[in-house]
């Protein structure tokens, strides 16, 4: 029996899909979330999203579960699930947490990184350039955490990373508003490119105080648009 089964041919085994339905309703309600389709304090109703997204009703459940791990999502009481608020204090301790970590990697990754890794990064600054000139603000968010990662990756900072990946919904979600602010395009690329140049050098304080100035400077901006 064991000898039949190890000559089952390979093309007769089931082969996972790429996504799960779970999967891409995460997915689209995440989107939906972060391009401000659904309003910081709206109500997300549960036969509603249903009918929207074409799903189950255990499958949107599931789905706003995650999404409240991730911060993107509160449930009040006696009202259910709402799009969460942005927070103006929150917003604040995140962008600490980032000036932190990201001023380290950054500074490592000048330390550790090689000119593959700095060819890698400069590649990555010059698609952001050409997302925001083509006002595709989704693969903005999706190049800069791509950017992000390979530096924390080469500046061996894995530990750190895991700390990012975990606020990654709520970075997001704060990216996609700051990004929108004129002239936010060519200032960060200008920063961005800042960075790739003190790693280039070789120069890990100038990195690091390239990579906090970057964050400092979207934090301001944060701050201004939830005071507004």
């Amino acid at each position: 029996m064991m000898n039949d089964l190890a000559q089952t041919p390979a093309s007769l085994r089931v082969e996972r899909p790429t996504a799960t339905l779970r999967e891409l309703t995460l997915q689209k309600m995440r989107a939906a979330i972060l391009d401000a389709h659904f309003a910081p304090g709206e109500r997300l109703v549960e036969r509603t999203l249903c009918e929207e997204l074409g799903v189950s009703r255990s499958v949107v459940r599931e789905v706003l579960r995650h999404l409240e791990t991730e911060g993107l999502v509160d449930t009040l009481p006696n009202q259910g699930p709402i799009v969460a608020r942005l927070d103006a204090s929150t917003a604040a301790e995140i962008y600490e947490i980032r000036a932190l970590v990201e001023g380290d990697a950054a500074k490592s990754c000048a330390l550790r990184g090689d000119a593959a890794t700095v060819e890698r990064l400069a590649a990555c600054v010059t698609r952001i350039e050409r997302a925001f000139a083509s006002h595709d603000h989704a693969a903005v968010r999706e190049l800069t955490a791509h950017f992000y990662e390979q530096m924390f990756d080469s500046g061996a900072r894995s530990v750190a990373w895991e700390i990012v990946q975990s606020l990654n919904a709520r970075i997001d979600r704060l990216r996609a508003m700051t990004i929108a602010s004129d002239d936010r395009g060519r200032q960060a690329v200008a920063e961005m490119n800042e960075i790739v140049a003190a790693i280039r050098a070789r120069d890990g304080e100038r990195a690091r105080e390239a990579a906090t100035a970057h964050v400092l400077r979207v934090a301001e901006i944060a701050a201004a648009l939830l005071a507004a």
